[in-house]
């Protein structure tokens, strides 16, 4: 299949940092950008929950301790909203149990403030790289699923027959056409999908299809 027409080059990525301590987002802002990295700095939970957009590549330098909502709280709406942006817990009271319970919920990440600053922008760089390589997976799913949804309902029938390991034989058998019509139709889903070949199809369909719990 040609090329997608929305190879557009990625949006530059950002860093947000969430923390009710003006001081340490400027101070962390200016450190950003003094390696030409852009960030966007915010007092608390929900104006960094109102202004993030998953649409650009991006990771979260995260205060645990704020009044109103705490650092885990917006994990856990992020972990809702199904964000794949990688997380860095920031906390002037560092202690094991809550930088496990960060972890344990997908943070790459835990610093105890003061913290040293070559070492932060080395865990911003590991994690803007991160980022990166996860908004280039979500878009490819986002593409995919976009693609499975213009399948007609035979070529999904055919699809789930192949799935789920059939050959075209079975397929024809259990769909009561031929096996002439089911490969017509395989060439077609292969087609519509952009798939190289059946075994990539198989692989890149299961994991859209798991990510939406939409498998079977």
């Amino acid at each position: 299949m040609p090329h997608s027409p929305h190879s557009v080059p990625a949006p530059a990525p950002v860093v947000y940092i969430v923390d009710d301590d003006g001081g340490m987002r400027t101070s962390l802002a200016w450190l950003l950008e003094s390696v030409g990295v852009k960030s966007a700095g915010f007092a608390n939970a929900s104006e960094f929950l109102a202004a993030f957009d998953p649409a650009i590549p991006a990771c979260l330098v995260l205060d645990v301790r704020m009044p109103e909502q705490s650092g885990f709280d917006v994990q856990a709406e992020l972990n809702r909203r199904d964000a794949t942006l990688p997380i860095i817990f920031v906390s002037g009271h560092g202690d094991i149990p809550m930088s496990v319970r960060a972890l344990q919920n997908g943070a790459i990440d835990f610093v105890e403030k003061p913290y040293n600053s070559q070492q932060m922008l080395d865990r911003v760089q590991h994690a803007l790289k991160l980022a990166a390589q996860r908004h280039v997976a979500g878009q490819k799913q986002r593409e995919l699923r976009k693609r499975i949804e213009s399948l007609t309902a035979r070529e999904m029938e055919v699809l789930r027959g192949v799935i789920d390991g059939k050959g075209s034989k079975r397929i024809a058998s259990d769909l009561s056409i031929s096996v002439k019509t089911v490969d017509v139709h395989r060439a077609s889903i292969k087609d519509k999908l952009g798939a190289a070949s059946i075994a990539m199809l198989v692989r890149e369909v299961m994991a859209v299809w798991e990510e939406d719990g939409a498998a079977g």
